[in-house]
């Protein structure tokens, strides 16, 4: 386990590094104060190649390696976990597109996507239908010269400000998940179709909008992403490498949170002696990294397996539990080890347990992750 990336890989891995300190983690309160990360940002990291990062250099990605693209990820959480959201979102987009669409739908939508040209949103999830896509209750009916979309989704983010947006639709209501199928929405062509809720009032990742949108429109029959029925396929592999990404997520946070924990249990001292000098605190600290170390094996060999084009989909899951449960703990820990401090603003952490709880949840919660897992060791 190398865990080896290029010396190209490396220097754009240190360039990003570098920006994310400082460009990133500085306006990070503010962007979760105001509720949106600047459009500023946005472009600074696309125009070193961040927003393609998921895409080979033939659709104007940088055409790195998971491994690369999972250090990335994590270092953009570091310093800005809603920055991070908004990225990894347009990476669901375009995976969606990358691995479902034909090459007249790459070539049209990816390049301006790397170039951060248009933003994506990956719009899956419903009110009813959240663990389980094929329970939900968007349809697509063939009309002539396209296709009409109708229903409603929820908690998509990029969605009120997306150039296109990735909609999964049933085009067969009684065949499952089979009959489920994927649309390229175009939000500037279907603008008179598309109604959006203000955006939800998250506890964490606030910079990072998401939102309830009803869809009832007709597109043209080049909106189909690749073949009818193929929408479910499409969506678990997209998901199995966006598991990977939110597993880089929590790395992103869990290694801001030991930073954090370790600088200051060496600086703070009670009756004369630095925390960390306290077993209590000591203690705590090994457990952090302990956790953290794993994850990141963990997830450093899910990436691995993914460019090594076999079925990682319960390393996926592996990764994302792991992943996930550790920054929450070492989040949690961090803001105990600063005591009152951690929970004012003046200091990252309380945002730190706020942004870190969501990846529990999104693309498949804990309880989903361990159900993958079970199952593929029955399998």
């Amino acid at each position: 386990m190398g865990f080896d990336i290029s010396t190209d890989e490396q220097e754009l891995v240190d360039a990003v590094t570098q920006i994310s300190a400082d460009v990133l983690a500085p306006q990070a309160a503010a962007a979760d104060a105001n509720e949106r990360v600047s459009d500023e940002t946005l472009r600074t990291l696309a125009e070193v190649g961040v927003l393609g990062l998921n895409l080979p250099e033939a659709f104007g990605g940088p055409g790195v390696g998971s491994v690369a693209m999972s250090q990335m990820v994590a270092a953009v959480t570091a310093a800005c976990a809603s920055t991070a959201s908004i990225i990894t979102a347009q990476f669901l987009a375009t995976d969606s597109i990358l691995l479902g669409g034909t090459d007249a739908q790459r070539e049209s939508w990816l390049p301006r996507a790397a170039a951060g040209e248009v933003i994506g949103a990956f719009g899956l999830t419903e009110p009813g239908a959240g663990s389980n896509p094929a329970e939900m209750s968007t349809k697509a009916t063939k009309v002539d010269g396209g296709w009409h979309l109708k229903g409603t989704k929820c908690f998509i983010t990029n969605a009120g400000f997306a150039d296109f947006i990735i909609v999964y639709a049933k085009t067969d209501v009684d065949a499952g998940h089979k009959g489920i199928s994927a649309f390229i929405v175009d939000t500037v062509a279907a603008s008179a179709g598309l109604a959006f809720n203000p955006p939800e009032k998250t506890m964490g990742l606030r910079g990072s909008p998401v939102y309830e949108f009803v869809i009832d429109t007709v597109v043209p029959d080049d909106a189909l992403l690749g073949a009818e029925g193929e929408g479910f396929t499409t969506a678990m592999r997209v998901l199995d490498r966006g598991r990977i990404e939110v597993a880089a997520m929590s790395l992103g946070i869990g290694k801001a949170a030991l930073d954090a924990a370790v600088a200051w249990s060496s600086e703070r001292k009670i009756s004369g002696k630095p925390l960390n000098r306290l077993q209590g605190i000591a203690f705590k600290l090994a457990d952090m990294y302990t956790k953290y170390r794993s994850a990141w094996l963990l997830t450093m060999d899910a990436a691995e397996q993914r460019d090594a084009e076999v079925d990682f989909t319960r390393s996926s899951a592996t990764a994302k539990l792991a992943a996930s449960e550790a920054a929450a703990f070492i989040a949690d820990e961090a803001l105990q080890i600063h005591g009152g401090y951690g929970f004012t603003r003046d200091f990252p952490l309380e945002r730190y347990v706020r942004d870190a709880r969501i990846y529990r949840i999104y693309e498949g919660s804990s309880e989903i992750q361990r159900t993958i897992i079970a199952r593929s060791l029955s399998a």
